[in-house]
């Protein structure tokens, strides 16, 4: 979701201390919350050295985490908190941080603002232990003794790597680890990013090149890991405290216009939400209407979008129902009473975003011109759209009704919902080979914003980035044996496999059974996901010189049934029936080619029959036209020619239509005895090794000859060969064509419609 999609308000109710307010974004005054005074942190501090309270009483220090807790758990149980703060405080006692405040007040704040969030009491004990592992001497065993396995798992997901043991890749090969264990907890996330955002509001203690270093890091990987977990409150503050160290002159201009906004004697925006809270009113509409503003990022990219900015520019309206159903009827309404902009209009309940999204978004125009922009959402939908998956706990743990999963050992994790994008990383991280291939792949990756699905035909769905292509979809749904795909169906019509996929597209993948297949080069321009790029890149590097990802070269030789290879034949080489050569067109470069000839004394007796015409002109001789090669039960019909012959067509041929607008008459013919006949046949293929040789295969073994045939140059990876068949009996024909589709790699048989002119 994008940063105009919502506005929340600052998620944390802790101050940045005066040394980093320098630095920190100022945020409207309208933007923050209420419902709580603000937490003085230098308080904080001093009561963190008073120490750890009696035994069972809560420390003054956690009142406001408790507080925070309670509004979204009523009944939790804050034993663990407790007793989680006594240790972190005794842990951390004597160390201070940079800004010259107790250490101990780093974990509480990080703690309240995911308090504020709704975190559950699990994630709320672990975010007060996070630093105890990396920065006391407090270990992994002794937070597991004494808060349990889920707790010991969630400090040791964001715990750092040594830079001792790891050197410049410790910071790619932490993330790399939080990752992995986000897979199996994404509350391993959550705390990283309360952890961040607590950081970045105190980042002015430090030298600007390390602000700036860290905010990169920050924009790149902590802000599309927020936006992907859908935990919007913390994203959008994090790309304003961004914002203003990367870029202070446009942040300052930003503030200026917020500022003098602000201070306007009207507020269109207002004037708007009290004209629909007057129409839902009149509706019978139980809704809370609420002002937005948009946050600073969220201003400066509209002001470079529309330029001048107006009133309506600075915030939208949010407006807040109780059941799904009533956000249509809010739509309806607006839209009848008001002026609605239709282009605006996107419906993210049916179909919601990949990171839990869900809205509906639309905008009304004023007399004056101004648009507003209003955001339609339940109590729950916006809870979620603040918190992402911060609100839903842990989705991973089984219902507590359910019995414990057989086989499952200590420190296991199931994980049935993990999200696609997710899945993904995980997936591509495992072969990236080095820290900084992953480092760098990884920030590439996370830059992809947006995700589509596709559809698999057995009803299953892909989740990818926007833009990604076939290719991508292979290796998503195949991992390493995609290397064998030869072609793709998108929407049920042939595809290749460089097609870039739309949201909702179908996409039937074809796979080669050759255990030889190989990916081709050129698919690394096609592919867009990492999976896809180093699974092609760790193939091509362990096998030089491979990836042409071609059929046989034109003029190899293949090995029909039998073990008789078939060598190219001269160029005009007669049919076997004796009648006039008949050669498929081919286009150039095509390489035609015939079996071996049978020895000179059976030509005779190996000579085959054609299928019996009957032409309502006695003694006039028959032809069966090459352009389309009729066989039985065909429908057909005849045209005089010079001579006096009569060629026979199938009467969807083409050249039918031709002589038919140049007058031609028609000849009235129709099948007699249906012996042998000679067919044309079109395979449509993709191009793999052996192709050839299994096709002629296919047709040795249904009984058929081949007279001749034509294989055309490959063609972006697609191969068309032209088959002249003499079949014993024309009833064998559909039976042959279900033979050869059912070769792999190819697509489609048909006869074949020559464009020929008329004789």
């Amino acid at each position: 979701m994008s940063a105009e999609a919502t506005n929340p308000a600052t998620p944390g109710p802790v101050t940045p201390t005066a040394s980093a307010a320098a630095s920190a974004p100022a945020v409207p005054r309208a933007d923050r919350r209420k419902s709580r005074p603000r937490l003085d942190l230098r308080r904080l501090g001093r009561a963190a050295l008073l120490g750890p309270a009696a035994r069972g009483k809560l420390p003054d220090a956690i009142g406001h985490v408790v507080e925070a807790h309670r509004a979204h758990h009523p009944d939790a149980d804050l034993d663990p908190l407790r007793r989680a703060y006594v240790l972190a405080e005794s842990s951390h006692r004597g160390q201070m941080r940079k800004s010259g405040e107790p250490y101990i007040t780093h974990p509480l704040a990080v703690t309240l603002i995911l308090a504020e969030l709704g975190a559950e009491t699990t994630t709320l004990t672990a975010s007060l232990l996070h630093d105890t592992v990396e920065d006391t001497d407090v270990t992994l065993d002794q937070v597991g003794e004494q808060f349990g396995e889920e707790v010991r798992y969630l400090v040791d997901g964001v715990t750092k790597l040594e830079k001792v043991d790891y050197g410049a890749a410790a910071e790619p090969e932490t993330f790399r680890k939080m990752l992995v264990a986000t897979g199996s907890d994404v509350r391993v996330m959550s705390i990283k990013l309360a952890d961040r955002l607590h950081n970045m509001r105190t980042l002015g203690v430090m030298r600007p090149e390390k602000q700036a270093r860290i905010a990169k890091v920050t924009r790149d990987v902590l802000i599309p890991l927020a936006e992907r977990l859908g935990v919007q409150a913390l994203k959008t503050e994090m790309e304003d405290l961004v914002f203003a160290i990367l870029h202070p002159e446009e942040y300052e201009h930003t503030r200026e216009l917020i500022a003098a906004n602000a201070a306007r004697p009207d507020d269109p925006l207002a004037e708007v939400a009290d004209e629909v809270r007057g129409v839902l009113r009149e509706a019978g509409l139980q809704a809370e209407v609420l002002i937005r503003p948009r946050h600073f990022v969220s201003v400066h990219r509209v002001a470079r979008k529309r330029g001048q900015l107006r009133g309506t520019d600075f915030g939208r309206l949010l407006v807040l129902v109780a059941e799904d159903a009533d956000c249509y009827g809010v739509l309806g309404e607006l839209h009848t009473c008001m002026t609605p902009v239709v282009s605006e209009f996107k419906d993210f309940i049916a179909v919601p975003k990949f990171n839990l999204y869900q809205s509906l978004h639309t905008a009304v125009a004023r007399q004056d011109g101004q648009v507003v922009e209003v955001l339609i959402r339940t109590h729950q939908m916006h809870k979620v759209a603040e918190a992402g998956v911060v609100a839903l706990g842990n989705p991973y743990a089984p219902a507590s009704d359910a019995p414990s999963s057989e086989g499952t050992t200590d420190g296991e994790r199931a994980d049935p919902t993990r999200p696609g994008w997710l899945s993904r990383l995980l997936d591509w991280q495992r072969a990236a080979p080095d820290p900084d291939t992953f480092w760098s792949t990884l920030r590439e990756d996370l830059a992809q914003d947006r995700e589509i699905t596709v559809f698999r035909p057995d009803g299953g769905t892909l989740g990818l980035p926007e833009g990604a292509t076939c290719v991508d979809a292979a290796y998503a749904q195949y991992g390493e044996d995609a290397h064998a795909c030869i072609g793709a169906r998108v929407n049920g019509r042939l595809a290749t496999l460089s097609t870039v996929l739309r949201d909702g597209d179908t996409v039937q993948l074809l796979m080669g059974q050759d255990p030889a297949s190989e990916p081709s080069r050129e698919w690394l321009e096609h592919a867009h996901t990492p999976a896809a790029r180093i699974a092609i890149q760790r193939w091509l590097a362990t096998h030089p010189g491979g990836g042409t990802g071609t059929d046989e070269m034109p003029g190899a030789r293949a090995e029909p049934a039998g073990g008789a290879a078939v060598p190219h034949p001269a160029q005009g080489a007669a049919p076997a029936d004796g009648t006039a050569p008949h050669r498929p067109a081919a286009a150039d470069g095509a390489v035609p080619f015939r079996p071996a000839a049978a020895p000179a004394g059976a030509a005779a007796a190996s000579r085959p029959r054609r299928a019996d015409v009957l032409a309502d002109r006695p003694g006039a001789a028959v032809r069966l036209a090459g352009c389309c090669t009729p066989v039985p039960p065909d429908g057909i019909t005849g045209f005089a020619v010079r001579g006096g012959v009569v060629t026979v067509h199938r009467v969807e041929c083409p050249a039918v239509t031709h002589m038919k607008g140049r007058g031609r008459t028609e000849i009235g013919v129709r099948w007699g005895d249906t012996t042998e006949c000679r067919v044309t046949l079109v395979a449509e293929s993709f191009g793999r090794p052996h192709l050839l040789a299994d096709l002629t295969e296919a047709i040795a073994s249904a009984g058929v000859d081949i007279v001749s045939a034509i294989v055309e140059p490959p063609s972006q990876q697609r191969v068309r060969h032209t088959y002249t068949l003499q079949l014993p009996d024309a009833a064998r024909l559909p039976a042959l064509m279900r033979a050869m589709r059912d070769v792999a790699g190819v697509y489609d048989v048909t006869r074949a419609q020559h464009q020929a002119s008329a004789p």
